[in-house]
């Protein structure tokens, strides 16, 4: 059984914010916690613009907090988001987040992320797997 905290994982690796600071991501769980899948707590700042794409995994957000638009960029369409919202990537779609306000979210990552990836310039995330 795991059991963690917010608290627990606050200042530690799994506490990962970019240089532009434009959102903080919590893992809460990862790929050595062997579960088959990644949970985050995702914090996206008002006003900023956030480009990603997950080539090489499936992802999950439910909006727990906050209002903005998330941009399908491969099919041109935007769709507004508020607390309560879902949207899956099972096409791989690039996207883009676009806060208005301060958006909590919650990202289930299939396979799981195991918190040693890093955005590439295209906003993907490089395959890693647990060893």
């Amino acid at each position: 059984m795991i059991v963690r905290t917010l608290d627990d994982i606050t200042g530690t690796e799994r506490d990962v914010e970019p240089e532009n600071k434009q959102w903080r991501s919590k893992r809460i769980v990862l790929g050595d916690d062997r579960v088959g899948f990644s949970v985050h707590e995702t914090v996206l700042q008002p006003g900023t613009i956030n480009d990603f794409w997950y080539a090489n995994h499936i992802e999950a957000v439910f909006i727990t907090e906050g209002e903005g638009e998330l941009y399908d960029k491969d099919n041109d369409v935007t769709y507004q988001l508020k607390p309560g919202s879902i949207y899956v990537l099972n096409g791989n779609e690039k996207h883009q987040l676009r806060p208005a306000t301060l958006m909590k979210t919650v990202c289930v990552f299939n396979p799981p992320v195991t918190g040693r990836e890093v955005h590439d310039e295209n906003g993907v995330y490089p395959l890693v797997t647990v060893d």
